[in-house]
């Protein structure tokens, strides 16, 4: 049968339509380290772009050069998983590539407000957390010459949801102490004599659901722990995780690579807070925990964060393109 011109000019310009609403669906991942092009020592920053331009930024820490960071564009939502200073922002890049990789010259201090508490500030951003952390980062954006009521708590069992992102807390193993730098100064050399932090409750790691379905895990600084299976892969499905894997504070590699193999089973993963110069020139170097780690991975797609480049997944966790 002979289509009619008028028919085949109809079918191309749907063809058209449903390829681009396929490639626009998708959610985007930028790591923001402090040197473009690699994976490095103190990268923790991760922009996420919902396909309906809700942006959340994830732990700040010292690779985002301030809220005036030409890779920031618009900010909706600040993520914050703990409070110590890599993550919470004491100090700061002045520039991108400052440094080298494996040591970035972080010599803008940010204490006592924070990076975090500057970022909520600059790019009039919404922040939730969990614990009593809200009410810490309340008192830091209020002191940058923020609205307090930017900063709203969220709990385990909890949910918020900004655009078309939902966004949930679950639980982490790990400590959450807050450094003397950021506190007052009678309280802080108070407790730093007696070798003591002041403590806002638990971290959070979360579970982001995008408009397409995506649903994303952000382990924070954890261990191995039960709740990687029952409730981020048996309630709420991880799709794509990302993983905190440098030891000694969090879980290494090889711990790593359990959760993810056994516990989570996502369709994707990111590995995260690495702690090294995983990258040179964009490639993992051989010997690293990265490579040691992406090695015990067999079965599930690992994608490197290089700072910079922007990595888009589906629905289904399966990267579409930058991996």
């Amino acid at each position: 049968m002979k289509l009619r011109p008028q028919l085949i000019v109809l079918i191309t310009f749907t063809f058209l339509i449903l390829s681009s609403n396929a490639i626009a669906q998708t959610v985007k991942v930028t790591p923001l380290g402090s040197h473009d092009g690699e994976f490095c020592s103190r990268d923790r920053a991760m922009l996420f772009e919902d396909p309906d331009g809700t942006t959340l930024l994830f732990d700040v820490g010292r690779t985002v050069a301030g809220p005036d960071d030409s890779r920031l564009g618009k900010v909706d939502v600040v993520l914050l998983s703990g409070m110590h200073g890599d993550h919470l922002g004491d100090k700061r890049v002045a520039k991108v590539g400052d440094g080298t990789c494996a040591k970035p010259a972080t010599e803008v201090k940010t204490a006592p407000n924070s990076n975090t508490a500057e970022i909520i500030v600059g790019k009039n951003a919404k922040a939730f957390l969990g614990g009593e952390m809200h009410k810490f980062l309340q008192h830091k954006v209020k002191a940058a010459g923020g609205d307090p009521k930017q900063v709203a708590p969220l709990r385990f069992g909890g949910e918020r949801k900004v655009g078309g992102v939902r966004i949930a807390i679950v639980p982490v193993t790990h400590s959450n102490g807050i450094g003397s730098n950021f506190l007052d100064d009678d309280v802080g050399h108070l407790l730093q004599q007696n070798g003591l932090t002041a403590y806002a409750g638990p971290d959070n790691g979360y579970i982001l659901t995008f408009s397409n379905g995506l649903v994303v895990y952000l382990s924070g600084d954890s261990g191995i722990f039960a709740d990687q299976d029952v409730t981020v892969r048996g309630y709420y499905g991880a799709e794509l995780a990302v993983i905190n894997a440098g030891g000694i504070y969090t879980s290494g590699p090889k711990e790593a690579a359990y959760s993810i193999s056994t516990l989570v089973r996502p369709k994707a993963v990111i590995p995260h807070h690495m702690n090294e110069a995983a990258t040179e020139n964009g490639a993992v170097k051989p010997d690293t925990k990265t490579a040691q780690f992406t090695e015990l991975i067999s079965d599930i797609p690992v994608h490197i964060p290089i700072s910079g480049r922007t990595m888009e997944f589906d629905g289904d966790g399966k990267c579409m393109s930058g991996c």
